[in-house]
């Protein structure tokens, strides 16, 4: 049975998407079934993968409303190991689609619960926003990975993020846990960068993973390409981060 993570902040740019599409391919590379499911408008994960967002006809709006069978909905990557339910801008209107319906948040969770049989890992990437797409996410997942870039405004929001998966918790949700606390961005040179890890370890110790994700320029090209970094260039610093990172999710889930 496999395990539902979501990767979600509400702040932009700090690397979900980056870490959706290289924790992905990394978990492939090791052997692992993985489904990436991309639930933000912005497709980006989806085009990551080397798929043609503008040709996708199923996708995740169609899973979400339930007009299309989620294994209908599922493509091959370029990544070995690796399926994805694409998105494409039309997710745009599913929050407002979502509104009126009976048990909205949970609309996301009875289109994947069958999938679990059939992967090891289940990746949501999630929209940078605390909406009804999130909520699908984190009530359909057993787990959050939490992104946090090691940047000056790196902790503002977190109270907020980590307020929302408490309401989930206690609404939709009881069984969803904390993965693990994700640094990103992360570069030795910058005292700034040195004292965010020092923080986020200080307040939440072992949620944090220990693989921190230091800034790298093949990583920021990848995306260009259609590729993950394991496919664009694994001998690069960031596709040894994204497997060190891989390593320990699994050895943690092992446990």
């Amino acid at each position: 049975m496999g395990k539902i993570i979501a990767i979600a902040n509400q702040k932009g740019g700090v690397g979900k998407t980056t870490t959706s599409v290289n924790l992905s391919a990394s978990l492939g590379a090791l052997e692992k079934k993985v489904l990436l499911i991309d639930a933000d408008p912005q497709a980006n994960a989806s085009s990551g993968l080397g798929i043609d967002v503008d040709n996708v006809e199923i996708g995740s709006y169609q899973l979400i409303e339930h007009s299309a069978d989620a294994k209908a909905a599922i493509v091959t990557s370029n990544a070995p190991n690796v399926d994805v339910i694409p998105a494409h801008i039309d997710l745009v209107a599913i929050e407002i689609e979502l509104v009126d319906k009976e048990a909205r948040e949970y609309m996301l969770k009875k289109a994947i619960t069958k999938l679990k049989e059939d992967y090891d890992y289940i990746l949501i990437d999630c929209a940078p926003s605390l909406g009804l797409l999130t909520l699908n996410a984190l009530t359909a997942a057993d787990s959050v990975i939490i992104p946090i870039q090691c940047e000056y405004f790196a902790l503002e929001g977190l109270g907020k993020l980590l307020n929302t998966i408490k309401s989930v918790q206690k609404i939709h949700n009881e069984a969803l846990d904390i993965e693990g606390m994700l640094l990103t961005m992360f570069d030795s040179r910058l005292r700034l960068s040195n004292q965010v890890v020092e923080e986020v370890q200080k307040h939440f110790s072992d949620m944090v993973f220990e693989t921190i994700i230091q800034r790298n320029v093949r990583l920021g090209e990848a995306p260009s390409y259609g590729e993950s970094i394991i496919n664009y260039d694994v001998s690069s610093k960031g596709a040894a981060n994204y497997l060190s990172l891989a390593k320990e999710l699994i050895k943690k889930n092992e446990l």
